[in-house]
């Protein structure tokens, strides 16, 4: 899941102890709101600044209506923040690793919301040193 950090970041979240995740307002990216289930684990992106997988957070309320949307069909989630990422790791570093190329934030960088798969959730906990 991105965010910039100025709009609301990885320190914004561990501050606050639970977010909304919402404005989010591609369809795509909100189907896979929309997938998401309680207890699920998410990678906190900070995208345009910083460009690095920086924590990982918990589902903690599966989707809702979107409070921020004034019309259409949206969705929202809340996170909770489980751990900082042990060394947060670049998009530079995604797109270099053989094992993440075919990861959605290597085909489909911008879309604000993407699934990932075991393998790559794995493949990104072991190159950051972090542990669940």
């Amino acid at each position: 899941m991105k965010s910039e950090p100025y709009v609301y970041s990885w320190d914004k979240l561990v501050a606050d102890g639970r977010g909304t995740w919402d404005g989010v307002r591609n369809f795509t990216a909100r189907n896979h709101l929309r997938a998401m289930q309680l207890d699920d684990y998410a990678f906190f992106y900070h995208s345009n600044e910083g460009k690095e997988i920086v924590g990982i957070m918990k589902i903690v309320r599966e989707h809702f209506p979107d409070p921020t949307a004034k019309a259409g069909d949206w969705s929202a989630v809340e996170v909770a923040p489980i751990k900082p990422m042990a060394r947060k790791i670049s998009l530079k570093e995604v797109k270099a690793e053989p094992e993440l190329q075919d990861m959605a934030l290597v085909k489909r960088a911008r879309l604000s919301v993407q699934p990932v798969t075991p393998a790559e959730f794995k493949k990104i906990l072991e190159m950051s040193g972090t542990k669940l």
